[in-house]
């Protein structure tokens, strides 16, 4: 018998595991875990080279994997000024006043459509404060930006464009461009001339995001976005990364043969703690900014028109990578962007159960709910979504949709029980990264959710460990602490499943174990 690399003892196990639930000790050999058990059963694996731990009753559970982030394309998301802060106009514009310039531009994220108060996304109510600075301000959706008119003639943006994707430059009614810009393609205009990090300095902060990650007891992250391989297969190289990161590259609108399989090309790419596998699509948009496709216009008669002109072809896309066994990730937002992406995994026959995902599902009717577990779709969640919207739906997100459909807010529980498999996530940086209030807010929701949408302890826990197993196709790898799964494993000061949820937001992380490696440690 080989002498471990680590060995956790006086720990208090829940290994997720229906042959041994409970246990007290895990031995840790290449990577893997050798023995799961009580201090007897790993006592033989103990070699002069051993680490061991003694973790003083600490909660031992699988690795937490964050089942939807952006950790490397968010370190350009997340640049620059932080406006996540700001609750009104005039927040923002005293925010941006004393705003620092980068190579003359101020570059902001995390803007709350709230912020506005229901006016239209103008750059005339924030233009006088920046002195003629271009400036380009990153709604906190992701989906939607303001820029300046500095920024708009610094790109040659004189006039609204035309897209293959669903995606515009905003006009008011005497159609002169808002500097609102709607979508990816419509923003790649401004973001193509905007100043960017070197890659020394994007470097530096990956290693420090997936530090922080860890330390919040992540061991893992869906990352929906091919990222940056260069620069992730180098920093793994040089160094162990903190989490396992999952890259599925996007397939946009207009797609040919050629794209498709250069997206199965990819899928061989990987390293250490690295790989890509599956392939992302949008179906829609956002709520807030008007583009998610709803089956009944929203409150300003918008949200009629899915991302893909021609969803037919979004469809014929997913059958032709599931034929070459790839796992889709759809983002759809609207119940009309749902139904499509689920009608879809339907055609697919028989055999659809591939494990194919649909990304937010933030409002759906009942009759689409347990479409999920009879086609094996994995419903991919992102509970801290919620804190963007208000009990009394006075929020963007609310209002647009009125109140039939936002009673219908993040249905965590309903899918549960109707039998999904519901896999959770923060989407940072749309959320904050902390794998705690994941858990936390999947069993308390907040905002428009109804309380009876949230999740038991163990369902939340399962959500980013047993459930983000699945939907990584990595059940029989990943998710349980048991002999031959992955050493990914997550320690708290306290008991995730039991402790009330507010106090799992603030549980202290004791170790973080990544492949067999302490990438955090408390204190």
């Amino acid at each position: 018998m080989p002498a471990a690399d680590l060995v956790l003892t006086g720990a208090r196990v829940r290994t997720l595991d229906p042959d041994r639930p409970y246990a007290s000790a895990v031995a840790v050999h290449d990577g893997r875990i050798a023995a799961v058990g009580e201090p007897d059963d790993v006592r033989d694996w103990r070699g002069p080279g051993t680490e061991v731990v003694d973790l003083g009753g600490g909660w031992l559970v699988p690795g937490l994997v964050d089942a939807h982030s952006h950790p490397v394309w968010g370190l350009d998301m997340a640049t620059g000024l932080d406006l996540s802060g700001v609750t009104d106009l005039d927040g923002l514009r005293a925010a941006l006043a004393s705003a620092e310039r980068t190579d003359g531009w101020v570059v902001g994220f995390g803007l709350d459509h709230n912020v506005f108060g229901g006016r239209p996304v103008d750059r005339a109510l924030i233009e006088d404060v920046l002195a003629g600075a271009p400036a380009f301000l990153r709604l906190y959706d992701g989906h939607s930006a303001l820029v300046t008119d500095a920024a708009l003639k610094a790109a040659g943006v004189t006039g609204p464009r035309t897209f293959a994707q669903r995606s515009h430059l905003a006009v008011d009614a005497a159609g002169r461009l808002t500097g609102h810009l709607v979508e990816h393609a419509a923003m790649d205009l401004v973001t193509a001339v905007m100043p960017r990090p070197s890659h020394a300095e994007r470097r530096a902060r990956l290693v420090e995001l997936l530090a922080a990650m860890a330390a919040t007891g992540l061991t893992g992250a869906h990352v929906m976005d091919l990222g940056d391989p260069e620069l992730v297969g180098a920093v793994a190289e040089e160094t162990v990364l903190p989490l396992r990161l999952r890259f599925a590259p996007w397939c946009m609108p207009g797609a040919d043969r050629d794209d498709l399989a250069e997206l199965l090309a990819r899928q061989e790419l990987g390293g250490r703690h690295w790989r890509v596998g599956g392939v992302k699509f949008f179906m829609d948009g956002t709520v807030e900014g008007g583009t998610a496709w709803l089956e009944h216009p929203d409150c300003h008669g918008q949200g009629t028109e899915a991302f893909w002109p021609d969803p037919a072809a979004y469809s014929e896309a997913v059958r032709f990578l599931h034929r070459a066994g790839v796992r889709t990730a759809t983002h759809a937002i609207g119940d009309a962007a749902v139904r499509h992406a689920l009608d879809t995994v339907q055609s697919l026959g028989p055999d659809a159960r591939l494990g194919h995902r649909i990304e937010h599902v933030e409002s759906v009717p009942d009759d689409t709910v347990g479409r999920f577990a009879e086609l094996g779709v994995i419903a991919s969640m992102q509970p801290p979504h919620t804190g963007y919207t208000r009990a009394d739906r006075s929020d963007e997100w609310s209002v647009r949709l009125g109140g039939d459909r936002a009673g219908r807010a993040w249905r965590l529980r309903d899918l549960r029980d109707a039998g999904a498999v519901v896999a959770l996530g923060s989407d940072w940086p749309i959320a904050h990264y902390d794998a705690r209030a994941v858990l936390a807010t999947a069993r308390a929701p907040r905002g428009a959710a109804s309380a009876r949408a949230g999740l038991t302890g163990l369902q939340a826990l399962e959500g980013c460990t047993t459930h983000a197993a699945l939907a990584a196709g990595e059940a029989a790898v990943a998710g349980r602490v048991a002999e031959g799964f992955r050493a990914d494993l997550t320690v708290f000061g306290l008991d995730p499943v039991e402790a009330p949820a507010d106090e799992v937001a603030q549980a202290p992380v004791r170790l973080t174990v990544t492949g067999g490696h302490v990438v955090y440690r408390e204190g």
